[in-house]
């Protein structure tokens, strides 16, 4: 290979280091999902840590185990529909290039699929004053995927994360009203973060004859929470819960595999690919949720709870290089940062409201709404077009008392408040706000801007048994 035709791969590769980019948003506030039970969806998961009606309590304030008897079993499932897709007219992408778009160009299409959610909750009375339950559940997750040929693709392309926690959980009460409950989860995540990678700066008009490279990370990872919940009878009527939930950082531990770089010496001929292992941390935030619940007749109870969370500990979303010498960064010792995307998310609150109606000893009908805060602040990206939103749920209940078996189902839908607007840009790494640079005094030009239209729907199912 010539001297020059080395130095445009070492070039096209270096190019490639921009890969990768942050998770998208999902129906909660940053990648949490609401959908982890039939029975509280119906109320929009209003007063939860202050309403164990099954053994989902497990999972909302494990002090509730305390107030079910015997054996308890719930299982179910949720579907999410999230309609999420650039509105036709408003997408204009620039490139490293300036003055060069994006060609082809489309609005990406909708980037989300129908999503299965499923759940399992059980709890057993040890004595009078001991309880011990367990959970399987999906408490984080989003996916997205824009077409090929998406104006924005050298910004997103598939944005993947699936989690799934492991609950064991114990409750104690002191026989007077209070309850006190205790829950480790046990997390296993793993995400996917991928985009095409755009070589105009590096090669200038002559990418545009080339095959665009494919940036794909993917990693996974095991960590740990803590739930601590408090369940306090002020009296028959009214109760008050409490939960507090730890925080932590994963680490996806993986590779990050570049596919189709242009071979100079033969473009005719095969493409190269070259792979590095990564890490990329995640931060999960720390929450406390306060519920009350208060039975205003036999036949009517009211629901209302709040929710803060802090996701401003999601600042960044970085990969590094888990492989000294690597191919990509060629770096002396691991650690090198190879992507870079500033987050700088916000703290939220979601503030929930609901009713339930006895209407008979079989059956229940239940409403709800939470006002829910989007994380995304000053950096909306297109894997994160987000915005705050209202969420309105219905819900019913079929109960028979002498078996023990009741069924629940829910619908609820996602009123946005804004259509996101915005316009992406790369940033630089331990600089947020200062757009990066493709040489010392020369800022990246590229940028990606667009307005979406969102949408969303949920449903679910739970069946529940008491033994």
């Amino acid at each position: 290979m010539h001297k020059n035709s080395k130095a445009l791969v070492k070039a096209i590769r270096l190019a490639s280091l921009a890969a990768i980019a942050a998770p998208a948003s999902v129906m909660a506030g940053g990648f949490s999902l609401n959908e982890q039970s039939a029975s509280q969806m119906g109320v929009a998961n209003a007063g939860a840590a202050a309403n164990p009606e099954n053994a989902t309590t497990v999972l909302f304030n494990p002090a509730g185990m305390s107030q079910l008897s015997g054996t308890n079993l719930s299982f179910g499932a949720a579907f999410l529909d999230i309609d999420a897709e650039a509105k036709s007219g408003s997408v204009e992408s620039g490139r490293n290039n300036p003055g060069v778009p994006v060609t082809p160009g489309s609005d990406g299409g909708d980037i989300a699929d129908l999503a299965v959610l499923p759940n399992l909750y059980l709890t057993h009375e040890i004595n009078d004053s001991i309880d011990v339950g367990f959970g399987i559940h999906a408490p984080y997750g989003l996916a997205a995927d824009y077409d090929n040929d998406f104006a924005g693709r050298f910004f997103a392309d598939k944005t993947e994360l699936k989690a799934i926690a492991f609950t064991p959980s114990i409750a104690i009460n002191n026989g007077q009203g209070l309850s006190m409950g205790l829950g480790l989860n046990i997390l296993y995540a793993e995400g996917r973060l991928s985009r095409f990678q755009d070589l105009s700066a590096s090669v200038g008009p002559a990418a545009l004859m080339l095959e665009e490279p494919y940036a794909d990370a993917e990693g996974d990872d095991i960590g740990m929470t803590f739930r601590v919940g408090f369940l306090y009878e002020l009296s028959e009527a009214t109760q008050l819960g409490l939960t507090l939930q730890t925080g932590t950082e994963l680490e996806l531990d993986g590779d990050l595999e570049i596919s189709g770089i242009p071979n100079p010496a033969n473009p005719t001929g095969p493409t190269l690919t070259v792979s590095e292992d990564i890490k990329v941390p995640l931060a999960i935030p720390e929450s406390a949720t306060l519920g009350i619940r208060h039975r205003l007749t036999d036949d009517v109870t009211l629901l209302a709870g709040a929710t803060y969370a802090r996701w401003s500990r999601f600042e960044e979303l970085d990969i590094v290089s888990d492989q000294a010498g690597g191919p990509i960064t060629q770096a002396p010792v691991d650690g090198a940062v190879i992507s870079h995307v500033t987050e700088r998310w916000k703290n939220t609150w979601q503030l929930n409201a609901g009713a339930i109606w006895q209407a008979t000893p079989a059956w229940a009908f239940k409403a709800g709404y939470a006002w829910d805060e989007s994380p995304v602040d000053d950096y909306v990206t297109a894997r994160v077009p987000s915005s705050d939103r209202h969420w309105l749920t219905l819900g019913a209940r079929w109960a028979d008392v002498q078996s023990g078996w009741s069924v629940d189902v829910a619908v609820g839908t996602l009123l946005f408040k804004d259509d996101p607007e915005f316009t992406e840009r790369n940033y630089q790494h331990g600089n947020p706000g200062q757009v990066a640079e493709l040489a010392p005094g020369i800022s990246d030009p590229s940028y990606y801007k667009a307005e979406y239209d969102l949408s969303a729907w949920s449903a679910a199912f739970e069946i529940s048994k008491a033994f």
